[in-house]
């Protein structure tokens, strides 16, 4: 019995709530944990000190994915097509070097496949793309009342006027790459 070699992304586009909810959909994605990476200050953060903007860190979530199933390169197009990565340390009503979209590679390999993605998707957006693209740093998971937040809470403001609408997009826009087409 073969055992599947699952491979992960990590990264940020705003609210990780949002792009937690985004990935969950995707064929070929086993799991997705929402957390913080990038910041410069010792020890696990907070929610509240990650929200304050003085860690350093981003709100991201790791993307476990089957390769088999769908390519990193795939994944970075729903990613860089499901925020928008020309606004800096911004995602709609979310402000914040915590909110910057970013994208964190394991290996060299992945560098290369994002800086190729992000080069491909620019002509795209009438504003230049931002996206930073940095190596992978520790991982600090969030804590329990923040993983799962859509599954969990969707009928809350947030989750009906901001994640809601970018399902729908993500419907709309990547069919093809959906765990269920019907939905």
């Amino acid at each position: 019995m073969s055992h599947k070699k699952l491979e992960t992304m990590t990264v940020g586009g705003g609210c990780f709530w949002c792009v937690e909810a985004v990935f969950n959909e995707i064929k070929g994605v086993h799991k997705v944990v929402s957390g913080y990476m990038g910041g410069s200050v010792p020890g696990t953060p907070t929610y509240r000190e990650v929200c304050s903007g003085l860690t350093g860190h981003a709100e991201v979530v790791q993307v476990h994915f089957d390769p088999s199933l769908i390519t990193y390169e795939d994944l970075l197009v729903v990613f860089m097509t499901s925020h928008d990565p020309t606004t800096l340390n911004k995602q709609g009503g979310d402000v914040g070097t915590q909110y910057r979209s970013v994208i964190f590679y394991n290996d060299l390999e992945q560098k290369g496949i994002a800086e190729v993605v992000v080069e491909e998707i620019a002509p795209y957006y009438e504003h230049p793309i931002v996206t930073e693209i940095s190596p992978v740093e520790t991982f600090h998971k969030a804590t329990e009342d923040h993983l799962d937040y859509f599954a969990n809470n969707q009928t809350e403001r947030y989750c009906t006027a901001v994640i809601i609408p970018k399902l729908a997009k993500l419907r709309n826009m990547h069919a093809d790459k959906l765990k269920n087409a019907s939905v």
